[in-house]
């Protein structure tokens, strides 16, 4: 047996021990959804463990296999991870969420099993988590390894993003994060079970003000092939609307209404001009005005989901 293996055999039984050690809390609970992933959960498992040890950190790797149809259950098995066995697939979103449900250490940490993510950012990220409620890595701009063909359309739909939360987001669904318990958990009700997870828990803790930070990262080259569609990028879109309207209401109504008296005034301008005063001047002017008292009842309802969240998970005085 070589060195590297005797090592990770000797950190996989450190891991067993701790685990079944009576009271023992983990600092960090790193959860690995996998659909099909044979060629690659053994590995990022094993890559997980080994940066996690060697920088001290004490940890549990929950891997989630998504009702697979390849051999990825007994590879996750065989990794020594705790494994949750989904018996029919139900997307990336329903994996992490039956993840957290059983994961116990009061961070939570998600990476994709295809190899994509190194797990050497881990140690950086858990410590940026000392200040922020969600760290993110980063695949920047240039987004290098992702595939050509879905660079604009990310590049769309994190601008899109940005400007409707009001943040600039870089990088809207990186796999690739770590999250403190108390401000993932009282989210988890709105989380879809699809890919959209990421990108519906960004949106949910910006628009909460909650503190979000990136980390730039590499992002490597998949193990096996993308599981993504070129229909999901409509549904990306949709889904950011949607959540823009949930948390930040006025930021749809108030532009909405704007167009609509703009139109309208124009218009009725132009009707004075030619002395014929016309239904659509008025129904523009009336719509906005609709539009922003819809808005302003929508943000106040906004307010107070916010308000009565906050409070049911504040910490106890």
């Amino acid at each position: 047996m070589g060195s590297g293996a005797l090592e990770g055999s000797r950190q996989l039984a450190a891991s067993r021990r701790l685990a079944k050690h009576p009271g023992f809390q983990p600092e960090v609970s790193v959860i690995i959804p996998a659909y099909n992933e044979e060629g690659a959960v053994e590995a990022t498992v094993e890559s997980v463990r080994s940066e996690l040890s060697n920088a001290g950190i004490s940890h549990e790797i929950i891997v989630v296999n998504d009702g697979s149809t390849d051999d990825t259950l007994e590879r996750a098995k065989a990794s020594g991870a705790t494994v949750v066995n989904m018996p029919h697939n139900g997307g990336y979103g329903r994996s992490l969420k039956a993840g957290i449900a059983v994961s116990t250490a009061p961070l939570i940490a998600i990476l994709d099993a295809d190899g994509t993510y190194k797990a050497s950012y881990l140690p950086e990220m858990i410590a940026m988590t000392a200040y922020n409620d969600m760290v993110v890595g980063d695949r920047g701009t240039a987004m290098a390894g992702v595939p050509l063909v879905r660079r604009p359309a990310k590049w769309v739909l994190n601008r899109t993003a940005g400007v409707l939360a009001g943040h600039r987001i870089t990088d809207l669904n990186s796999g690739l994060r770590l999250f403190r318990r108390e401000a993932l958990e009282q989210f988890v009700p709105l989380l879809p079970d699809a890919f959209s997870f990421t990108t519906t828990i960004t949106l949910c803790m910006l628009a909460s003000g909650l503190r979000v930070a990136y980390l730039p990262i590499a992002y490597g080259k998949r193990v096996g092939h993308s599981k993504m569609r070129a229909r999901d990028f409509w549904n990306f879109m949709f889904l950011v609307f949607r959540l823009t309207v949930y948390f930040q209401p006025l930021r749809i109504y108030l532009p909405a209404g704007l167009l609509l008296f703009l139109l309208g005034f124009f218009k009725g301008v132009y009707d004075v001009y030619i002395d014929n005063l016309s239904e659509t001047a008025v129904l523009g002017l009336l719509g906005a005005v609709l539009l922003w008292a819809l808005g302003l009842i929508a943000d106040m309802i906004a307010r107070l989901n916010l308000r009565t969240t906050a409070r049911l998970n504040s910490p106890p005085v």
